[in-house]
């Protein structure tokens, strides 16, 4: 894992080209502090820098850019092909003359892309990456970004430069840099407490979508990115063609495909482990990666003093049941809570999935013992694990037949039960539901209800992923961006609906919300992280599994409990679902309150004419007086002002 940069400018490279493409792999060090390059064809008008976490290959054969044989070829390039000695393999069955210099997977994917070209490569290859390739020859930029994300790529024109790299802040460190806010991804920001791919929080500048490639040539500005693969194709071609088996062949499908993506994926020649938080994911994984392993896996936690938030008690008993070399941390809040201020520098564009905290402190953990860790995310997005998966179907069978008038006064008087009402709920409905925090679920569902427009389970959808019902009446001269959500001709074509619900998660949430997350946590301490999870064969067989092996009984990941049966006792995980959360709502009100006031005060928001602060102010009143919990909402709102007030820093510096 390492981070790509660089420029493109037809009419010519500067003198100090090098230099600036220098500059610019700097600030983001972070992502490979091993080694540096920079690669410049004055001429041509182009330079690629890059910086190097050396994983694979730690010689300098590993160096980039890195030219192929024949020179034609110049690669910048992040990630890892897993499969790369496999594909090495097939490229000397086919006859192809090749004179290796080492063992690093950029070397295959440069003769890859000599002997198959483009596309083919990409296809054929295994692993999570991005990438930005020079064609010599053609004088054309490739710019390429794995299946479904795990690696950034940001691209655009400013003025005659086409920048692009793995962080926005190495476009901002080119001179050409001018972009400004886009208020429209803002308003998708406030929407989805994150900016979704095609967009960036600047006007002009882009994130190649998941799964997709882009080729520019001399004199080509208006260049569209083309899907090389498909999420939405696999799960509809998947679904048709059904996975045959009875629920014990099921199992053990999952189990071999699940098992050889994590053997696959422990390739290194670097110390590797596996973050454990001791739930259904991450244990399987662990699971899987010891039984593979013939040393003790190393496994990380984090636990946190306040005990609805804590899950080390349940790591730990997995580990010692699993016999893992386990590392765990306890936490008080304000640990997590010092973080807050390197937000802004850390996701470089407005991010507001509060677990990014404690995300980043169990990265912090393991990169003091490890430089590669194997993670458990996406098995809610493709196993049915999230809660609405459950909830919505089951409210929406129970209301939905209503008169809309009826329904939406019913759920009104839901939505406007007292937060601490919801707080003190009686554990039993947490026991009975499957669900930790179960009150402000259910708060968040009638509140939903209540919403005019609600007429069937899309629509309860769609509202479900939305924090403010309207963001755009909040941001000065804001519309909502075009995009996924509100295209229904572009949703995969799933008859089931909540079908649909997890593909679109797996379009939208698990690429920009979670795997953001995951990238910018880990990275900020030069970690690699990996997610078995994500193996095409393992989607291709999630997406084929009837829907009764992912949701049984009234609760997600069926078949992965059945699975992880196989190798943990189920005592040791069963207990329902926390997520990896903090306790943002009480924070809010306690230690943050008086950083929170400053970045929402009245006078700020008028100064700075991103936000209108009405509507904002309500909110963080209601929120403050204990009517509300709106400190998901809120935290988009604040990631932003803190955002910009590190912007607005940094260009007096």
């Amino acid at each position: 894992m390492c981070g790509l940069t660089g420029f493109w400018r037809p009419a010519g490279l500067a003198a100090d080209a090098a230099d600036t493409a220098r500059a610019m792999a700097s600030r983001i060090a972070h992502r490979g502090p091993d080694d540096d390059g920079v690669w410049t064809d004055d001429e041509a008008g182009i330079a690629l820098a890059h910086r190097r976490l050396a994983i694979v290959d730690l010689s300098t054969a590993g160096h980039q850019p890195m030219a192929s044989a024949s020179g034609r070829w110049v690669l910048a390039y992040n990630g890892e092909v897993y499969n790369h000695l496999a594909l090495r393999s097939r490229l000397q069955v086919e006859g192809a003359a090749l004179d290796w210099r080492g063992h690093a997977d950029t070397e295959t994917l440069l003769a890859c892309i000599a002997a198959w070209g483009v596309e083919r490569t990409l296809t054929e290859s295994v692993g999570m990456f991005a990438f930005a390739l020079w064609d010599r020859a053609e004088r054309a930029l490739w710019l390429a970004r794995d299946r479904l994300g795990e690696k950034p790529l940001y691209y655009g024109w400013q003025g005659d430069t086409f920048l692009f790299g793995s962080e926005l802040k190495a476009l901002r460190a080119h001179p050409a840099f001018a972009a400004e806010v886009d208020r429209g991804a803002l308003t998708l920001l406030l929407r989805h407490n994150y900016v979704p791919a095609p967009y960036s929080i600047h006007r002009g500048i882009h994130k190649l979508p998941p799964g997709t490639l882009l080729r520019l040539s001399a004199g080509q500005r208006d260049a569209v990115p083309e899907a090389w693969w498909s999420l939405a194709e696999v799960a509809e071609r998947a679904m048709a063609q059904a996975f045959a088996g009875n629920d014990d062949d099921a199992v053990t499908a999952v189990e071999q495909a699940l098992g050889n993506a994590v053997r696959g994926q422990m390739m290194a020649d670097v110390p590797l482990g596996a973050l454990l938080s001791g739930g259904i994911d991450s244990t399987l994984i662990t699971a899987l990666a010891q039984a593979g392993s013939t040393r003790r896996v190393r496994t990380f936690t984090i636990g946190f003093e306040e005990k609805q938030y804590d899950e080390a008690d349940h790591a730990r008993a997995v580990a010692a049941h699993l016999g893992t070399d386990h590392t765990e941390m306890r936490l008080a809040g304000s640990d997590a809570l010092a973080l807050v201020p390197r937000l802004p520098d850390m996701y470089d564009e407005p991010f507001a999935d509060s677990s990014q905290l404690p995300t980043h402190l169990v990265m912090q953990l393991a990169r003091q013992h490890v430089t590669v860790a194997l993670s458990g995310d996406a098995g809610d997005e493709f196993f049915g694990g999230y809660n609405r998966y459950v909830l919505a179907p089951a409210v929406w069978r129970s209301v939905g037949s209503l008169p809309a008038g009826l329904r939406a006064a019913a759920a009104r008087m839901g939505a406007r039960m007292p937060a601490s009402w919801t707080r003190a709920l009686p554990e039993v409905i947490s026991r009975r539901s499957g669900l930790a925090q179960a009150g402000d679920k259910l708060q968040k569902l009638a509140r939903v209800l209540s919403m005019d427009g609600i007429q069937n389970m899309d629509d309860l959808y769609v509202s479900l992923v939305s924090e403010w019902a309207d963001p755009a009446s909040l941001v000065v001269g804001g519309t909502l961006a075009p995009n996924l959500l509100d295209d229904r001709t572009a949703w995969p074509k799933l008859e089931d609906p909540v079908a649909r619900m997890m593909a679109l998660d797996g379009l939208t949430y698990l690429p920009d919300d979670i795997l953001v997350k995951v990238d910018r946590a880990a990275m900020a301490v030069s970690l690699e992280t990996r997610v078995p999870f994500l193996d095409r064969e393992v989607m291709a067989l999630a997406w084929s599994l009837p829907m009764h092996m992912k949701l049984r009984d009234g609760r997600g990941k069926w078949i992965l409990r059945q699975l992880l049966d196989r190798h943990v006792p189920r005592a040791l995980v069963e207990r329902p679902k926390m997520g990896f959360g903090i306790p943002l709502d009480d924070w809010l009100r306690g230690p943050l309150r008086d950083w929170a006031e400053a970045l929402l005060s009245e006078e700020r928001l008028l100064r700075e004419r991103y936000l209108h602060p009405k509507p904002i102010r309500a909110a963080w009143k209601r929120h403050l007086s204990g009517d509300a919990s709106y400190g998901y909402r809120l935290w988009s709102v604040l990631m932003f002002q803190a955002w910009l007030e590190q912007q607005e820093r940094d260009a007096t510096c």
